[in-house]
């Protein structure tokens, strides 16, 4: 997870000054970590102590309450109520990448998927987004080809990845959706060369950079195999002593 980890940090300077170009530094001093990898890692931390999510959810966001989470989320998570809100915003996406890592068998991967979402997104499109997501992750790190995958998501969720990400990025704009989102992370995955050419495809397109970043880099960490070492290094000193050490204790049992 921690290449979903790397792109939300690469993202995070562009999610509000978008550009459509691979060509930019790849991480800056202004780089930061988000909501998007404080979430991931609050269902990391889940998966390693069966902490229940809702509980972690809300006991991260009491850590880290400036991270820069949505208006719907802040207001659900700020409440002593604890049902979903029906979002079919991108915010289950971008953070359900250890489910990908966590699980054996691709059903048990869907069920899980649509477990940790639908505590709060469970609408119909933010299920789609949770399990399309961490599906891709299940069947590129168990050596799947990108024709395989993107046949398998095609089918099974009705996306279409037919355009290129040069195609996308010539008209696509911000989009906080799932399904605005989530196909268009995978394509920039599936035109990818290697996992930083991955992060530059998805920041390229512009949009809600950082979280299409997120999606894009858990997949691509999938299926290459691993995050450079350069990247996880400097992911690593971002983090603080807190989200690190979760990090590394999933990475370390299940990556």
């Amino acid at each position: 997870m921690i290449g979903a980890i790397a792109g939300d940090i690469v993202g995070s300077v562009y999610e509000w000054h978008n550009i459509k170009s691979k060509d930019f530094p790849f991480f800056t001093e202004k780089c930061f970590f988000t909501d998007d990898s404080v979430l991931t890692i609050a269902l990391a931390d889940t998966l390693l102590t069966d902490t229940p999510y809702v509980e972690n959810l809300k006991k991260f966001y009491r850590w880290y309450p400036d991270a820069g989470y949505g208006g719907s989320f802040r207001k659900w998570v700020q409440s002593s109520q604890s049902a979903p809100y029906n979002s079919w915003g991108n915010g289950a996406a971008m953070r359900i990448s250890p489910v990908g890592y966590a699980f054996d068998d691709l059903q048990t991967v869907l069920r899980k998927a649509e477990e940790f979402t639908a505590v709060t997104h469970n609408h119909p499109e933010g299920i789609k987004g949770g399990q399309s997501t961490a599906a891709a992750i299940f069947l590129a790190r168990t050596c799947k080809t990108k024709e395989e995958i993107r046949h398998y998501i095609e089918s099974q969720f009705g996306y279409d990845l037919s355009l290129h990400v040069d195609e996308i990025r010539l008209t696509y704009t911000y989009d906080e959706s799932s399904q605005g989102t989530v196909p268009q992370a995978l394509r920039a995955f599936l035109d990818s060369t290697d996992f930083a050419d991955a992060i530059r495809n998805a920041i390229s397109l512009g949009g809600d950079s950082d979280t299409l970043a997120c999606i894009t880099g858990g997949i691509a960490q999938a299926f290459y195999g691993s995050v450079p070492t350069w990247i996880q290094e400097k992911v690593y000193s971002i983090l603080d002593e807190r989200l690190r050490a979760i990090t590394q204790q999933f990475v370390a049992r299940y990556c």
